[in-house]
């Protein structure tokens, strides 16, 4: 469910936001257009499925002269307005705290989570493939950049490999 917290003298949201600070939790959390989102926790089987990605997608993109990053980065400009999504492949030269774009974003659909209300947020940062996997729906959704939106692909453009394969390769928890 989500909340908006108008009210200025809401001191127990400084103490929540306090808690997630010192817990590590917010390193999750997300500024959309300059509203907090606090992302919940990633349970065991999202990190089962991120341990999976990482094995898989790193020999295929340095193959391609890729960087695979599977862990959580800062994709935007400012602390403003940015995603955290669960990994990416980038191409040389990417680095530091705020990247700008990436050749793919790698989302991990959990209870809960707005993976899917990112979309125009990562085409406007010219984001070229998405990879969403759902673990709930033993799914792999595989979209490339087509203008100002995304649309299936059965292959990826950047790496070796399409959706249906990759599904049959991860061992769902």
């Amino acid at each position: 469910m989500a909340t908006l917290v108008l009210d200025p003298y809401a001191y127990e949201l400084e103490a929540l936001r306090e808690r997630r600070r010192v817990s590590g939790l917010d390193r999750l959390d997300e500024v959309w257009e300059g509203t907090l989102h606090m992302v919940p926790a990633p349970t065991f089987e999202h990190a089962q499925i991120s341990q999976q990605l990482a094995e898989i997608l790193g020999p295929l993109a340095r193959g391609a002269g890729l960087t695979a990053a599977i862990g959580e980065f800062n994709l935007g400009d400012s602390l403003h307005d940015f995603r955290v999504p669960d990994g990416g492949l980038h191409r040389p030269g990417a680095g530091g705290t705020w990247l700008h774009t990436a050749a793919l974003v790698v989302e991990i659909v959990s209870p809960g989570d707005e993976t899917w209300q990112k979309l125009p947020f990562y085409a406007a940062h010219h984001v070229d493939e998405l990879l969403i996997v759902d673990p709930k729906e033993r799914a792999v959704h595989w979209l490339g950049l087509g203008g100002d939106e995304y649309r299936p692909i059965e292959r990826s453009g950047l790496i070796e490999l399409g959706p249906i394969e990759l599904a049959e390769r991860i061992d769902w928890p």
